[in-house]
């Protein structure tokens, strides 16, 4: 049999603890030639808290799912099946469908370390900011464009009685 990637249903927010608990099973059963690798799909995010903060935090891309490469069969299925915080396997009919290697490649590029990572912040369009670093600090403004990909955001900055677009990163600008 070859080796094929399924993915797992589990309780949202145990992905983890599913994790930890098959690769237990793996080692308590002696089912290591047939379970071989384990992924929970997640991506790092930049968050941009108050006062500008950055702070780093692990995502999951799917919440309530699990990606397990296994030889499929009886012995590895009960193993992976009848894992605490499992509800099934995702497939028609009740039975395991594989992914394609196109799909896997499409859900694990999120997790590649060499992509950027995105930014996040709870900035809106239309919400009243103060800059706090660089030459227009001090002035208050109004944001007009936020680019989470980038971590910029545009904000009209009233200057000399006319509105100014300005772009600034997330952490030289505070919520008001």
């Amino acid at each position: 049999m070859a080796k094929k990637w399924y993915v797992l249903h589990t309780y949202s927010g145990y992905e983890n603890k599913v994790k930890r608990n098959i690769e237990h099973r793996i080692d308590a059963l002696g089912c290591g030639d047939k379970i071989f690798d384990i992924q929970i799909p997640s991506e790092e995010i930049v968050e941009i808290r108050d006062g500008g903060r950055r702070v780093t935090t692990d995502k999951k891309i799917f919440p309530g799912y699990v990606l397990v490469r296994m030889d499929l069969d009886d012995a590895s299925w009960s193993v992976v099946r009848n894992t605490p915080g499992v509800t099934g396997f995702v497939g028609a009919q009740g039975k395991p469908t594989p992914l394609s290697r196109d799909e896997y490649n499409k859900i694990m590029k999120h997790t590649d370390v060499t992509v950027p990572k995105k930014t996040s912040s709870n900035l809106e369009v239309g919400m009243s900011v103060k800059v706090i670093s660089g030459a227009l600090s001090e002035f208050d403004g109004t944001v007009s464009e936020v680019n989470p990909e980038a971590g910029k955001v545009k904000v009209l900055v009233s200057i000399f009685g006319r509105e100014t677009p300005v772009e600034l990163s997330y952490d030289q600008i505070t919520r008001l």
